[in-house]
């Protein structure tokens, strides 16, 4: 027999829509002005480390013998992290926007701060890693100041060479993705043709490319564009052929041509496959780049390491590779900041 008790939960009142949802206790939050000064904190530590224990390693003899040790580049940049956290914590006291930033990026710099701390104390101080190969902070800093004109002239012949290169396999790749995608034909002979040609190293194409050109410019552009090239046209192939048949079919019914199907809907449709070509390509010219600056090219930054490793000068061959990564990241950051740019609506969807 059916109960006449009624359900409990029925008895509840339903949750009035228009009444201010509980509160619920907020846990201790730490200042922003405490967390724009820890990177002077960090800092600190540092700089008691550097000057405060005995240096273990031999170092070798450089322009830093002659400058006094609170003028080495090192401690005046823990010296300059001090004053950039002292400036946030003021400045945080100028908007929420400001504050957000500064409790964005505050803990980035302490802990960038520590790690060097930590890297000049595994190696200059404590003598963990061994010199010539493992060389301290300081001395790396000193060698990016000691040859800042040749990395400056280095960094300027490596931004040539991989626009060169990697534009060349852009446009091969764009074109190429283009006719395989729309043209039946071309899917069936140029499918085969890629997967067999493109998964290639572009490294091992070096004798090939030095005896198409003498010129050793050309031969390392050719190596670039040719990694570039294979992953710009799968994922421009990929995307002309993915294009939502009823685009096509509305374009038709106005009655828009073959050109400008190809070129006023399916590409434009295709745009973010062929972003994330751009952007693997990117990173397979930055993997070419070292090794196509090693084809007799006589300037870059991939030349630069090499020649810096021959006399075993590993305090700048580490100073190269900070400005590579500088030197990639901006690429990076820039290509990203032209995608958000050229796909409005797809702003965020890929972060870098």
């Amino acid at each position: 027999m059916a109960s006449n008790v009624a359900d409990p939960v029925l008895l509840t009142p339903p949750p009035d829509e228009t009444s201010a949802p509980p509160r619920v206790a907020r846990s201790s939050v730490v200042p922003t002005w405490v967390i724009a000064l820890t990177p002077a904190f960090v800092a600190a530590l540092a700089t008691a480390v550097h000057h405060g224990m005995p240096t273990l390693q031999e170092l070798p003899p450089t322009w830093l013998e002659s400058v006094p040790a609170w003028k080495h580049p090192y401690p005046l940049l823990l010296d300059a992290v001090i004053l950039a956290s002292v400036i946030m914590a003021i400045a945080q006291t100028l908007g929420e926007s400001v504050r957000a930033w500064v409790a964005h990026h505050a803990p980035l710099i302490a802990g960038a701060t520590l790690l060097t701390c930590l890297w000049n104390l595994i190696t200059a101080k404590l003598a963990w890693l061994p010199q010539p190969y493992f060389p301290g902070p300081d001395e790396v800093l000193g060698a990016l100041i000691e040859d800042r004109s040749m990395l400056a002239i280095s960094t300027w012949h490596s931004l040539r060479l991989l626009a060169c290169g990697y534009l060349t396999g852009v446009l091969v790749g764009v074109s190429v993705g283009i006719l395989i995608g729309w043209f039946r034909p071309a899917r069936y002979w140029g499918m085969p043709a890629l997967k067999f040609i493109g998964p290639v190293p572009a490294t091992a194409l070096v004798p090939l490319a030095m005896m198409l050109s003498q010129r050793s410019f050309i031969c390392a552009a050719l190596l670039i564009a040719f990694a570039v090239s294979f992953p710009v046209t799968m994922l421009t192939n990929s995307g002309i052929a993915n294009v939502r048949l009823s685009y096509l079919d509305v374009a038709r019914t106005l009655g828009a041509g073959r050109l400008y199907l190809i070129f006023r809907v399916a590409l434009p449709a295709a745009l973010p496959n062929i972003f994330v070509g751009l952007f693997i390509g990117l990173l397979v010219s930055f993997l070419t780049l070292v090794v196509a600056e090693g084809v007799g090219v006589k300037a870059g930054l991939g030349w630069y390491l090499v020649w810096q490793k021959g006399y075993a000068d590993y305090a700048k061959v580490y100073a190269s590779i900070v400005i590579i990564s500088v030197f990639c990241s901006s690429i990076m950051t820039l290509l990203f900041k032209t995608r958000d740019y050229v796909l409005k609506w797809q702003k965020g969807v890929i972060k870098w």
